[in-house]
């Protein structure tokens, strides 16, 4: 339990912190909604084509995730005199501005070149856009306990981290409707074709421009503790430690083992938290990448829908967001997480019986479905994950990355096997229907089972890894280590 005596962070403060995970929000709504559906209708590229090109992203991110967090936390200094952790995000955000407006370009001087080289083409700004968002991603969630030790404020932190996450998906898909119905009379307004790459265009260039902004504006506003450099706070902190060493061994208390990255490889606990956060992660994003093909092939809707539906997904999203700190207090996180997973096995169950007969009301009902409950699983999620680091700050960054490492991994293979195994026919309303009910449905159900092994555990009890307590010299001597 964190120590409630602890100053509380002022709400401007959490606000500014909020903001810096904008620019990745606004790009991965891209990414994750229209990256498929743009590369096959627009860019015309196979089905199987389309999905390399996303699998080759999550790759990309996949391994820049752990290394970037190892990275992160063995870095002592940021660059010149910069917080380490704000300077990890400064350079996710360069790379990210410099790499996703070309994802959602045309290919230069290529546009009629066979699908290989065009890949070859755009797959380079794929890996430094991957290299980047991981990077941002990783620093700015492992500022969150460094910045308070409180549980209550980490969850707020989280709860508000989703809740721009929201914004930004909302800012998207209304940008997206305009755009697409602005752009196209006629049949050129209801079928998705190539006279929609300049839409997709200026959707990239505005994400980037607002998405710097914010970066801006996290950075000015969000304070990263230091560490203490004089000598004398050296010894204070020095003498405080040992004290603390003795006064708990006075009272039989177990001594607490400083987690290192081998160490976190040791705990089951840790394997559990990630596949949580794996199946949470694979529930949000398969749905919000298959939603638009669903809405268009499965219910042959407008292509407008892949904004309006989205939209109403995030929105409702943003309203639970709301209440999450309320509820996760009151019932715990591992109930919240629960009744998170039943409102998502409710929407596909409706998105797969959904009937003709009144079919926007429905749509929409199941999508608001949809965004409650992936709300709420994913800033659970990411609440027991900060729950599971507790004061080992200085392995935050690892942890996140690790988690973060199955999450693009499971969904980059999740995607190329669902693209492989689409039907030949261009119509496939059946099998569109399948995937929307069943993927995310199917992955709920495995998180509840993870869930249950989680269930008689207390989250970030390490006490177990602390029963051969080392002599008090040896305690003092690791100290100094570490203070130095």
């Amino acid at each position: 339990m964190a120590d409630e005596t602890v100053e509380k962070l002022p709400f401007v403060r959490k606000l500014s912190f909020g903001v810096g995970h904008v620019m990745n929000d606004l790009c991965a709504s891209m990414w994750f909604s229209y990256l498929l559906v743009y590369y096959h209708n627009v860019v015309r590229f196979s089905s199987d084509m389309a999905g390399y090109i996303m699998l080759l992203g999550q790759i990309a991110d996949a391994v820049s995730t752990p290394l970037v967090g190892y990275e992160s936390d063995r870095t002592r200094n940021g660059l010149c005199g910069y917080p380490k952790r704000k300077t990890w995000h400064l350079v996710g955000t360069m790379s990210v501005a410099a790499s996703f407006p070309f994802i959602f370009n045309g290919c230069i001087t290529c546009d009629d070149a066979p699908d290989w080289s065009r890949f070859i083409y755009y797959a380079p700004f794929v890996v430094v856009f991957q290299f980047g968002w991981a990077t941002t991603q990783i620093s700015h969630l492992s500022l969150i306990p460094v910045l308070t030790p409180r549980e209550d404020e980490r969850v707020e932190l989280n709860a508000i981290r989703y809740a721009f996450t929201v914004i930004s998906n909302i800012a998207v898909y209304a940008l997206t409707w305009l755009l697409l119905e602005t752009d196209a009379t006629g049949e050129m307004k209801r079928v998705l074709s190539r006279a929609d790459a300049p839409t997709f265009r200026n959707l990239a260039f505005v994400v980037v421009g607002a998405g710097l902004v914010f970066s801006g504006v996290f950075h000015f506003g969000t304070r990263e503790p230091r560490r203490l450099v004089a000598a004398d706070n050296k010894n204070v902190e020095l003498k405080s430690m040992i004290a603390r060493s003795e006064d708990e061994k006075e009272q039989t208390a177990p001594t607490t083992t400083r987690m290192t990255w081998t160490s976190w490889l040791k705990l089951k606990q840790f394997y559990l938290v990630a596949m949580l956060y794996m199946c949470t992660r694979l529930v949000v994003n398969v749905s919000q990448v298959y939603l638009p093909t669903y809405l268009l092939y499965a219910l042959d809707l407008d292509k407008a829908y892949m904004a309006i539906v989205p939209l109403v997904v995030f929105v409702s999203g943003f309203v639970t967001s709301i209440f999450m700190k309320l509820v996760n207090r009151i019932c715990g996180r591992k109930v919240t997480y629960y009744i998170g997973l039943q409102l998502i096995c409710g929407a596909c169950v409706w998105f797969y019986f959904i009937s003709l007969y009144d079919l926007e009301r429905q749509i929409f009902g199941a999508a608001v479905l949809l965004g409650s409950g992936c709300s709420t699983i994913l800033i659970t999620s990411l609440s027991l994950t900060a729950d599971l680091i507790a004061d080992d700050t200085e392995t935050s960054a690892f942890v996140y990355g690790a988690m973060s490492f199955t999450d693009k991994l499971s969904n980059g293979v999740a995607v190329i096997l669902i693209q492989r195994f689409h039907p030949c026919c261009v119509a496939s309303p059946l099998y569109h229907r399948n995937v929307m009910a069943f993927v995310p449905g199917g992955v709920a159900l495995l998180a509840l089972v993870v869930l249950i092994g989680l269930v008689p555990q207390k989250i970030g009890d390490r006490s177990h890894l602390a029963n051969h307590p080392k002599s008090q010299e040896e305690r003092e001597r690791e100290t100094c280590t570490t203070v130095r």
